[in-house]
């Protein structure tokens, strides 16, 4: 049996984004759809979808035009989301543009996005957003509007019945590649792709307007901007945003107060939620489901979710931005151990296969290989970059990942690692998820990452950064103890590292080049990197 699977047959619709948010509000207008605890601000479906045609008629009045790109350069908020429909209705493509960002990154997105207007606001505890954008705006054209100010206010304007003709296989979002390494990319979205995940997602966690769905992951990302408000959008699920930034304590107290049945996170937003100090005191017995996703979920951390926060239905999803972004993901219905032990089966209408990083043949069921994705969900392509865009889907229309996977033979897949991530410590292949997963199961460690060091005699060898959970110690040789015997020789980290955080993307993603540039660095392993190889 090959590593090829295809997901069950599936309703593809032809449908714009802004129609189908429409349909939703129309079929539930005085049912709750947003709920932000920060901003204590809530609306019905049929006020959110009145805001978001005023805020379709001001792009209008800003004289943009189907096809014209506007971006939003903040953290969560209603305003946030008022844009993204907005747009929508408007046939403006939407450029998500991440709040971390500063003068240098800001100025290459400007440029190259090719936005008319620029949604920020002037500051937040974390950014000097005004002052930033002007540092950056040097040659370029682009319109501002405050969020939060009165100029917000007056941009807004009052349905005028406007309902352009957009074509729903044409561009409706674009977002920027998470930057964990090289430059940023524009990645393109049409609306047949957006609609479809976002329907297919919602299918598969048997989500309905009954449900409310704690989302504190950023809506610059897709989990935020598809996994989140484009599901609720089609689903009818209302969207709870706990505050403009991650805070553990806030999304607990968030699915509280406004009994929430299904929570999003990366997992170390569950990890720290699971490690609060006062994560006993709150009442989440609302929640029935969730998903975990956006980089490698530890199957321990999964189980903690389904018994320590209620989740009985809690899911894994992969995929990534270039695909919409699921690709995989599990059934509510499927075990627990399905679950939490795979990232799930192929989605309707998408095809899944496993091949070798040498060759490129697809490989027999049970062997790791790279994991390419073909189907409705993959993207347009990376703006004004073809060549880059050829690398990443070939000619026959498949998405090459990066990613290594193993094909069960009932279809479900395990993510093994990233290609990039592999680690060769003398001749001996390594991967660090592996690891990771292991150490997950020691007492004391509440979040583990390994990555290779560059070793003149072996090549690489491996390190783990470690971080424990309140109130206990632990020494690097009780961690390399702990792996003897269980583990294969090579897989024993020779270098621990205890730390209380890692470098991270907003989004929560593991930036593991900047753990090895530090390391290599401290250790005074520079010239020993620098050794050229065939």
């Amino acid at each position: 049996m090959l590593s090829y699977s295809r997901g069950p047959a599936g309703i593809l619709v032809r449908k714009t984004v802004g129609e189908a948010f429409l349909e939703t509000a129309a079929s539930a207008p005085d049912r709750v759809a947003v709920v932000d605890c920060y901003q204590s601000v809530r609306l019905t479906w049929a006020e959110y979808a009145k805001e978001a045609l005023r805020t379709a008629a001001g792009l209008r009045g800003l004289g943009l035009e189907p096809g014209d790109r506007v971006g939003v350069w903040a953290t969560n908020c209603v305003e946030w989301m008022l844009l993204q429909f907005g747009c929508a209705l408007a046939g403006v493509v939407l450029v998500n543009v991440n709040p971390a960002y500063r003068s240098h990154e800001l100025s290459y997105v400007l440029k190259k996005s090719g936005m008319k207007a620029l949604f920020l606001r002037e500051r937040d505890r974390r950014s000097e957003y005004k002052a930033i954008f002007e540092e950056s705006r040097d040659g370029v054209d682009v319109r501002t509007v405050y969020l939060g100010t009165r100029e917000w206010q007056a941009f807004l304007r009052e349905d005028d019945g406007v309902r352009p003709d957009i074509d729903p296989g044409s561009a409706a979002n674009m977002q920027y590649t998470s930057g964990t390494t090289g430059r940023q990319k524009g990645v393109l979205l049409s609306h047949v792709n957006l609609v479809n995940n976002a329907r297919f997602i919602g299918e598969y966690m048997n989500l309905t307007a009954e449900d409310r769905i704690c989302v504190p992951v950023p809506l610059f990302h897709c989990f935020g901007s598809v996994i989140g408000t484009m599901v609720a959008a089609v689903t009818g699920a209302a969207v709870v945003l706990p505050g403009p930034h991650f805070d553990a304590r806030a999304t607990l107290g968030a699915i509280e107060a406004e009994r929430a049945t299904a929570v999003y996170g990366v997992p170390a937003m569950f990890i720290a939620e699971l490690n609060d100090p006062e994560f006993a005191r709150f009442d989440l017995s609302s929640l029935r489901t969730g998903m975990m996703a956006g980089s490698p979920c530890p199957v321990e951390i999964m189980r903690r979710v389904v018994d320590d926060m209620h989740c009985r239905e809690m899911l894994v999803g992969y995929g990534q931005t270039e695909a919409t972004p699921i690709i995989t993901m599990a059934r509510v219905t499927d075990s627990v151990e399905t679950r939490c032990g795979t990232v799930g089966c192929a989605l309707p209408e998408t095809e899944v296969r496993i091949v070798s990083t040498s060759t490129g043949e697809t490989l027999p069921a049970g062997e790791q290989g790279e994991l390419h994705a073909r189907g409705y969900m993959v993207m347009l392509g990376y703006d004004g970059e073809p060549e880059a865009t050829r690398k990443a889907v070939d000619g026959e229309g498949w998405l090459h990942t990066g990613d290594l996977a193993v094909m069960r033979e009932d279809g479900y897949f395990h993510i093994t690692g990233r290609a990039t991530d592999m680690i060769i410590r003398g001749g001996e292949n390594v991967y660090p998820r592996e690891i990771e997963e292991f150490l997950h199961t020691h007492p004391k460690v509440a979040d583990v990452h390994v990555v290779g060091l560059p070793d003149e005699r072996l090549g690489e060898v491996v390190l783990a950064w470690v971080r424990l959970k309140a109130g206990v110690e632990a020494t690097a040789e009780e961690i390399q103890d702990f792996c003897k015997g269980r583990l294969a020789y090579f897989k024993v980290p020779q270098f621990v590292r205890f730390v209380d955080s890692y470098p991270m993307t907003i989004s929560g993603k593991i930036q593991k080049y900047k753990i090895r540039e530090q390391e290599i660095a401290e250790r005074g392993l520079g010239s020993v990197a620098r050794v050229a190889t065939a």
